[in-house]
């Protein structure tokens, strides 16, 4: 088929329109010439013609080239290499970056061997574009991919993550190659179900975000997962594998405290190391973490701290909104004249207290507003001065009118004690029934 002329020229601007630069180079003798560039390079500076063309490209480089990709270009455009690669695949092609202007340009570089072999024609094409467009794509799909090990509701890894550990972790150990260091903690959040059921589940989400960041912030230096609706795992390493024993109690301390005080989760907790030679895979060390969990979920559902948490659930009825603003109201009153000291009040009714920041502040209180205080509190006070003050506190849970007076001395936050002494008030509801009780405790 002929083609004439016309029909040749539209075809070849067509395809150099492609391009931001299009020359053509003699192999022979290294003279070169220009069609075009865009003004997209304008910024290199590109002669119409030249008569060392290698030479001239590899100064041109050195100038031109992001540094980094400097050498990488270099070794492409070096003459006989490229000369060689050319009569093996007809084509060269070399993607880096250009430095124009202060700015990073992705751009890519063809060489194509000419069908007489006596000529190279060479295009460059900026690819930024293209490079941004497929950065944003990988970006976009590194975080699906993020997301998909991510656990909603507590933002920490989830059971897909999980997993993939527990595969590289079992290639280690059937690898053999060393023995991999490691132990697993299964936690439990104990009787969310109750909560779900009798709060609420946007309660029962709050405890296992609380949950979750208690877990966190004891093995900080270890992996956390989500991998159930109230269980989590650790897989211990380094500084926190070393400290297990110790940070494992801590947070078993730190659960007796919040089913004690009322103050947080209780989480039930077990663990397990890997034992080189006697494990044959992760699953054996986490049925073991696991097992450990249960046996110690069933010690805190059988023990008095569970009882006790129970008992206290069931004789104390929710406060109601409006009676919690009728306290605010009181205590708002009480703290305008107090002038000083720890101020609090307790609705008698629901056994719901408030005490003053500065409380909660020096003396390491959990929160200003409590249930069943007198039990919180009496952790607080000195060991010696326990009795009286029990028994100061019992009279007025039993509506004692009449109140005595009595010092005490209680633990600060530094550990320190500081001797108080109360002056409480009782405010009686029509009927003449205690209805609150309030003062402050001030410091001698």
């Amino acid at each position: 088929m002929n083609i004439d002329n016309l029909v040749f020229d539209q075809v070849a601007n067509t395809l150099a329109k492609q391009f931001d630069s299009l020359y053509y180079v003699d192999i022979e003798s290294g003279s070169f010439i220009e069609f075009f560039h865009s003004e997209m390079l304008s910024g290199l500076n590109l002669p119409p013609q030249g008569s060392d063309f290698f030479t001239f490209l590899s100064e041109q480089a050195k100038r031109t080239v992001h540094p980094d990709d400097l050498d990488y270009v270099q070794s492409l455009i070096d003459k006989e290499k490229l000369l060689k690669k050319l009569s093996e695949n007809n084509s060269s092609l070399i993607v880096f970056r250009f430095v124009l202007d202060g700015k990073i340009m992705h751009v890519c570089h063809f060489s194509i061997l000419c069908d007489d072999k006596k000529h190279i024609l060479g295009c460059i094409k900026n690819i930024e574009s293209e490079f941004l467009e497929r950065e944003e794509q990988e970006n976009l799909l590194q975080s699906a991919e993020r997301l998909a090990r991510l656990d909603e509701l507590t933002g920490i890894k989830n059971k897909n993550a999980f997993s993939e550990n527990v595969k590289e972790i079992d290639k280690v150990i059937n690898c053999g190659d060393y023995d991999p260091v490691f132990g697993v903690v299964m936690c439990d959040i104990n009787d969310l179900k109750r909560i779900n059921d009798s709060r609420g589940h946007s309660f029962g989400d709050e405890v296992i975000q609380k949950a979750c960041r208690m877990i966190c912030e004891v093995f900080e230096g270890s992996s956390v997962y989500r991998v159930g609706g109230d269980e989590f795992a650790v897989i211990l390493t380094g500084d926190d594998f070393d400290n297990r024993e110790h940070l494992l109690e801590i947070l078993k301390k730190e659960s007796e405290t919040n089913g004690r005080f009322r103050s947080g989760p209780v989480v039930a907790c077990g663990m397990a190391k890997y034992n080189p030679g006697v494990d044959r895979s992760f699953q054996e060390v986490y049925n073991r973490a696991d097992g450990r969990m249960y046996a110690n979920k069933a010690e805190l559902k059988s023990s008095n701290l569970m009882g006790e948490i129970r008992k206290r659930e069931e004789a104390n009825e929710m406060i109601s909104d409006e009676r919690r603003r009728k306290l605010d109201r009181i205590y708002g009153a009480l703290h305008t004249v107090a002038g000083g000291g720890y101020i609090f009040l307790t609705d008698l009714k629901y056994n719901f207290s408030r005490w003053s920041l500065s409380a909660i502040n020096d003396f390491g209180l959990p929160t200003d507003y409590m249930y069943n205080v007198e039990d919180i509190w009496k952790y607080y006070v000195h060991p010696e001065d326990v009795d009286k003050y029990e028994e100061a506190a019992k009279s007025v849970l039993e509506g004692t009118p009449v109140l005595y007076s009595i010092t005490y001395r209680a633990r600060k936050a530094d550990g320190t004690y500081i001797t108080l002494k109360p002056r409480g008030f009782i405010l009686n509801d029509s009927k003449g029934i205690p209805e609150y009780f309030g003062g402050i405790m001030l410091p001698q």
